[in-house]
């Protein structure tokens, strides 16, 4: 099921500080990815996309070979699985010395209409991946070829990517502060929310602009809660 584009567009006018935020105070505590951080090519975006997810375990060297890359099970199969406008979501284990991509499975995802690639892990050929022009978040990079530490072995069921559980089809946004991910059955109700909570600090910050003190401000007590809507009722 596709996200409806009004939900898209409402949820790239929130930060993944605000959604970690809103759904903090929805008792949802481990769903910012810890590693993966935008490379150049994803740096000033805000990327919002279904999950698409693929998993990686430890090499196992009758498994782990270059030959694998043309079983019928391999990241290759996976990229010509996913549907356009998935964000790949990949869990390596936070592997650092092994790229579990590079710039030609980089190019391939990006000519199929990929919206991104996340991973807690790193990619390599750094150059040409970036000459792909796909939106990157990773944990760094590394010459390497996956099957120096990984063994690849599905995709889309779920995995753990930085310390976060992702299903398929769960909701992520990314942007400069890493990647967040919104549980499929919450995000109407995330979007909504975190859409107020902007337009909330966005009126904070010009109270602050304008000289005015943190207590009663931020966080909002009643008073200031009112002079809020006194405003918001202006349009």
């Amino acid at each position: 099921m596709s996200l409806n584009p009004e939900l898209v567009a409402t949820l790239k006018q929130v930060s993944t500080a605000t959604i970690t935020l809103v759904l903090l105070k929805k008792g949802l505590r481990q769903i910012w990815m810890k590693g993966p951080m935008p490379l150049a090519t994803a740096q000033g975006q805000r990327i919002v996309g279904q999950a698409f997810t693929l998993r990686f375990v430890p090499a196992r060297e009758d498994l782990a070979t270059p030959e694998s890359w043309s079983s019928p099970k391999s990241t290759r199969a996976a990229i010509e699985a996913m549907p356009e406008d998935c964000i790949a979501v990949v869990d390596a284990m936070g592997v650092q010395d092994a790229g579990i991509f590079g710039d030609i499975l980089c190019g391939r995802m990006a000519k199929r209409g990929v919206a991104a690639l996340i991973t807690d892990g790193v990619v390599r050929d750094v150059s040409g991946v970036l000459a792909t022009g796909l939106p990157v978040w990773c944990s760094g990079v590394a010459a390497p070829a996956s099957v120096a530490s990984l063994t690849f072995v599905n995709w889309q069921e779920p995995i753990g990517c930085g310390g976060v559980a992702v299903f398929p089809d769960d909701v992520i946004v990314a942007d400069g502060d890493g990647a967040v991910l919104i549980p499929a059955a919450m995000v109407d109700e995330v979007a909504r929310l975190g859409l107020e909570q902007e337009k909330l600090e966005a009126w904070i910050m010009r109270e602050i602009e304008a000289g005015a003190a943190l207590p009663g401000l931020y966080p909002p007590n009643a008073e200031t809660k009112a002079r809020y809507e006194a405003f918001r009722a202006k349009g």
